[in-house]
C-alpha cells in the first residue's frame, strides 16, 4: 500500500493513473496562482507545491475567500492613494501649473518677451524648458502669452504703448525737454562764469555743476522705477562734476604747498558733458531698441546674450566717439585746449550709469560712483595727510601720478577704474533677456 500511494520522482504517484495525476496538477496549479504575491500584505509563506497539493478542498476555498477580500482591500486602499497623489500634485499639464504660478507675469504682458524676460528673471533657462516640452524659453513664454484667459488679455492689449516701454521710436515731448536741459543748464553756467570773477565765480561754478547734476539725473532716471534712488545717485554725480571743474586746479595747488587764491576753474568738461546728455539720451534709446528687436529675434538666452553684449560695447563706443568730439569742440571755443583723459571717463562712467540706472539696476550705478568719489577724495586727502611728520610717503603715489601725466590723471584713473567695472558688471547683466523687459531707455 504505502508503495503504490509514494510519489515518484515527477511528483507523480506511483500507480496512479495519468489522467488522475494531471488533474491534481492542474489543482495545484490553480491554488498557487491565486495567491498573493509574495512581499504583499497577506501574503502566506509558501514553502513549494508539495504543501500546497496536500490541502483539502475545504481550506483551499476558504483561504482564496480570504484572499480575495484581502486583496479587494488592498485595491481600494492603493486606490485611495492614487486619488491623493493626484490632489496634491494637481493638474496633470505642467504649463498650466506654470501658468498659474506665474499669472501677474502672464497677465502684465504686452507680448511673449516680456514673459521670457520674467521667466529667465525668475530662474527658468532653455534646459528647464525642455521639461515642459519646449524648445526654449521663448517657445515656452509664446504658449503661455497665448494661453492668458480672454478678459484678461483685454487689459493686458490696454497697457500703455511701446513707446512707454524703452524704444527709440519715438520722443516724447517731455523726453525731449529732459534730454535737452543739461545742455541748456551748461551753457547758463558758462554765461554766468563769462561774467563773474573771484569766489563769486567758484561759487557759480558749483552751483553749475550741482543743477546739471540734478538735471542729468532727471533725464535718466524719469518714467522708470529706478528714479526712486536719483537722490544719491544726484549726490554723488554733483562731486564728480565738481571735482572736474576745481579738481585738477585744487590738486595742483596742494602739491605747490596751497591752496593760495582762488582755484582756477575747467569749464571744458562741465560744458562739453551737458551738451553730451542729447547724444547720450539718443544712444540709451538706440540700443534699448535694438536690443528688443534682438530679444525678438532670438531663440534661445544665450542667442541673445551672444547679440547683445556686441551691441552694448559698439553703443558704448559710439557714445564715446560723439562725447570726445564734443569735448574737443568746446575746448576749441574756450579755448581750453583738447579734453584730458579725466573728462573723457567721466562720460562714459556716467553713460554707463545711465544704462544701468534705466534698465534696474541703480544700486551698481550708485557703487561706481561712489568709488570714483571716494578715490578722487582719497588723492586730496593723502597729500594733505603727508603734510605732517613721518607720514610723507602717503603723497608720493599721487604726487608721481601727478609728474607723469599732469593732475588730470587722477580723474582718468579714478572715473577710469570705475567705468571699466561698471562695463563689466553690465556687460553680464544687460546681456539678459530679464533686463529688457519694460525698461524705458531715455
Amino acid at each position: 500500500m504505502s508503495d503504490r500511494s509514494a510519489p515518484g520522482p515527477g511528483g507523480q504517484a506511483r500507480g496512479v493513473h495519468p489522467a488522475l495525476a494531471a488533474a491534481a496538477w492542474d489543482s495545484r496549479a490553480e491554488a498557487l496562482l491565486s495567491e498573493p504575491a509574495l512581499g504583499t500584505p497577506g501574503a502566506r509563506d509558501v514553502t513549494g507545491g508539495r504543501a500546497a497539493a496536500d490541502r483539502t478542498a475545504a481550506d483551499r476555498t476558504a483561504n482564496d475567500r480570504a484572499a480575495g477580500d484581502r486583496a479587494a482591500g488592498r485595491g481600494e486602499r492603493l486606490a485611495g492613494h492614487a486619488r491623493a497623489a493626484v490632489t496634491r500634485r494637481g493638474s496633470a499639464d505642467p504649463v498650466k501649473a506654470l501658468l498659474h504660478r506665474h499669472r501677474e507675469l502672464c497677465e502684465r504682458a504686452v507680448d511673449p518677451l516680456e514673459i521670457a524676460a520674467g521667466l529667465e528673471a525668475h530662474g527658468v533657462t532653455d534646459r528647464t524648458a525642455a521639461r515642459f516640452r519646449h524648445r526654449d524659453v521663448f517657445s515656452l513664454a509664446e504658449e503661455l502669452y497665448a494661453r492668458v484667459p480672454q478678459g484678461d488679455a483685454a487689459t493686458r492689449h490696454g497697457s500703455p504703448p511701446a513707446r512707454t516701454r524703452g524704444t527709440a521710436a519715438s520722443w516724447s515731448a517731455r523726453a525731449l525737454l529732459l534730454a535737452l536741459l543739461p545742455g541748456a543748464m551748461g551753457l547758463l553756467t558758462v554765461a554766468g562764469l563769462t561774467v563773474t570773477d573771484g569766489p563769486l565765480r567758484t561759487a557759480v561754478g558749483v552751483a553749475g555743476a550741482l543743477g546739471l547734476a540734478v538735471a542729468l539725473t532727471a533725464d535718466a532716471g524719469h518714467a522708470t522705477d529706478a528714479g526712486r534712488a536719483a537722490p544719491s545717485t544726484r549726490a554723488w554725480t554733483g562731486c564728480l562734476l565738481i571735482y572736474a571743474l576745481v579738481g585738477d586746479g585744487l590738486l595742483d595747488q596742494l602739491l605747490a604747498g596751497g591752496p593760495d587764491g582762488p582755484w582756477p576753474l575747467v569749464v571744458t568738461p562741465l560744458l562739453g558733458l551737458a551738451l553730451a546728455a542729447a547724444p547720450a539720451a539718443w544712444c540709451a534709446r538706440f540700443f534699448a531698441a535694438r536690443a528688443r528687436r534682438r530679444l525678438a529675434g532670438s531663440r534661445g538666452l544665450a542667442d541673445f546674450a551672444a547679440g547683445a553684449r556686441p551691441l552694448l560695447l559698439g553703443t558704448v563706443v559710439l557714445y564715446a566717439a560723439v562725447m570726445t568730439a564734443l569735448l574737443a569742440l568746446v575746448g576749441t571755443v574756450l579755448d581750453e585746449g583738447p579734453p584730458g583723459g579725466g573728462a573723457v571717463a567721466l562720460g562714459v562712467l556716467l553713460f554707463l550709469t545711465r544704462l544701468l540706472t534705466v534698465h534696474g539696476f541703480p544700486g551698481a550705478a550708485v557703487a561706481g560712483l561712489v568709488a570714483a568719489c571716494v578715490t578722487q577724495a582719497l588723492a586730496l586727502a593723502s597729500v594733505l595727510a603727508g603734510r605732517l611728520p613721518g607720514w610723507d610717503p602717503l603723497a608720493i603715489p599721487v604726487e608721481a601720478a601727478v609728474v607723469a601725466g599732469g593732475a588730470a590723471t587722477v580723474p582718468t584713473l579714478a572715473c577710469g577704474a570705475a567705468a571699466l567695472a561698471l562695463l563689466g558688471y553690465a556687460t553680464a547683466v544687460l546681456g539678459r533677456a530679464s533686463s529688457h523687459a519694460g525698461a524705458t531707455a531715455t
